[in-house]
């Protein structure tokens, strides 16, 4: 039996059709059968994760339905990527060189137990989230449960994947260039990269472009999620926008749509659906093009110069081969190409800040390829480490973490081979409520995809 979502879940043990402890018992147990096949857990939490539910029942007990007021998500089984430290559990961040046991969560997983969630285990990352596949040197490359020989994404791919195989309820994960996004869509889940600062992330990157969301099954779920995450915390100087909105009132927004080159035809296909829902909705849509000097080049070398600056020429034999080739580039990025690539990031933002004068949300398809072999870290002609093309293939991604904008993946449909389709919506910062309440009513349009079939292919058998 899948996990569901968190509203199935609360009214589950609500109603006394389980326990938390059974429910718990019973995510576990899918675990520890299904899990082999899609990779999506580097370690999981069985008695940590039992002790926390047996003291959920006892609360239940104690306080009944009044148990929901004070832990909104309680009981609920949330997973953990591996970049972010939980207290008691290993965090590899997917590298031979680390495998530390916390003695303290991190805030926004602090936040989540507070709230009453029981983490079930750490999802599979590439290394420090270097890449946007999950392929890794400490675990199996993690496989998307609706084929398993395609790739679920990255870098927060074992987040998505666990979500989409019904392994736990909701997924806690990070997004520098896509991270969230990507694997939302190729699984066909929920992704949100808030605004930057809205959720603390500790400890972060010096680049800045690092943020830190859940992902989950619906974007009800999402907002629950969101509203626990959000708020500032001491340890992140940058988490300074407050907590969240409550979702806005319904009106007519101004779309900008824009399409990407390369875009595949299903992905093309499947997007227009939601154009379609956002047209019957009485937005007026434009299709558009944002144009900004060197953007991919910029960050390649923000990302390549904090890589190089935090990894030591002694480890190099032990760590992924193209994130080396990342490391190798940034020892000779001077102080000089990273100011210009500043000012490249500076040049977007302006740019899109004009853009969003003129339209309350921008859409588009998340990713404009389908998802390619479970075992490459990119499409085939991207996929050289040394061409370091290891994210130009996600255009519609980084850019928004270079502004720090909010923004939301969620399922458009399916391609005709049985792959999910992504479409991002994309909002000024800091209007993160916007962005969330028009997702969920256009989600009330295009439905939830049903559960991943776990599919095996020819060629994994």
């Amino acid at each position: 039996m899948s996990a569901p979502g968190i509203s199935r879940t609360r009214q589950m043990l609500q109603q006394g059709e389980t326990s938390v402890t059974e429910h718990v018992q019973s995510v576990l147990s899918d675990i520890r059968d299904r899990d082999g096949d899609v990779g999506a857990f580097i370690a999981v939490a069985g008695d940590e994760a039992l002790v926390a539910a047996e003291q959920a029942d006892a609360r239940i007990r104690e306080l009944g339905p009044a148990a929901w007021q004070q832990t909104p998500l309680l009981g609920i089984t949330v997973s953990v990527k591996d970049l972010i430290q939980t207290e008691g559990l290993p965090t590899t961040r997917g590298s031979l060189l680390d495998n530390p046991r916390p003695d303290i969560d991190a805030p926004a997983v602090a936040r989540l137990r507070a709230a009453g969630a029981i983490v079930v285990g750490k999802t599979t990352t590439s290394e420090y989230g270097w890449s946007a596949s999950t392929v890794c040197r400490v675990a199996p490359a993690t496989r998307n449960p609706w084929n398993l020989a395609r790739t679920a994404g990255g870098s927060s791919g074992g987040a998505a994947a666990a979500l989409a195989a019904g392994l736990c309820s909701a997924s806690l994960g990070t997004d520098g260039a896509g991270s969230i996004r990507i694997p939302a869509a190729f699984c066909g889940v929920v992704g949100y990269k808030p605004s930057f600062g809205r959720v603390p992330y500790v400890p972060s990157g010096a680049e800045r472009l690092a943020h830190l969301g859940p992902l989950a099954k619906n974007v009800p779920d999402v907002l629950e999620l969101a509203a626990v995450l959000a708020g500032p915390d001491r340890s992140d100087p940058d988490s300074g926008l407050g907590s969240l909105d409550a979702p806005r009132e319904a009106r007519r927004l101004r779309v900008g749509w824009i399409e990407y080159a390369g875009t595949s035809e299903e992905v093309r296909r499947v997007s227009e659906r939601a154009w379609s829902v956002l047209a019957e909705q009485g937005h007026r849509l434009e299709r558009i093009e944002v144009r900004c000097r060197d953007i991919y080049p910029a960050l390649v070398d923000i990302v390549a110069a904090t890589e190089a600056a935090t990894t030591a020429p002694e480890d190099e034999e032990r760590i992924d081969f193209g994130r080396l080739a990342v490391v190798r580039h940034g020892r000779t990025v001077s102080g000089a190409t990273v100011m210009r690539a500043e000012e490249v990031r500076h040049s977007l933002r302006t740019t899109l800040r004009s853009v969003m004068d003129r339209f309350d949300l921008l859409a588009m398809a998340t990713v404009p390829v389908e998802p390619f072999d479970a075992e490459a870290i990119a499409p085939t002609w991207a996929a050289d480490p040394g061409d370091l093309l290891w994210l130009a293939w996600a255009p519609a991604s980084y850019p928004f973490n270079m502004t720090g904008q909010p923004a939301l993946s969620m399922p458009a449909g399916l391609t005709r081979s049985g792959l999910p389709v992504g479409l991002q919506l994309v909002g000024p910062v800091g209007a993160d409520d916007l962005v969330l309440s028009t997702a969920l009513r256009i989600e009330a349009e295009l439905g939830e995809l049903a559960p991943a079939p776990v599919r095996v292919t020819e060629r994994m058998l």
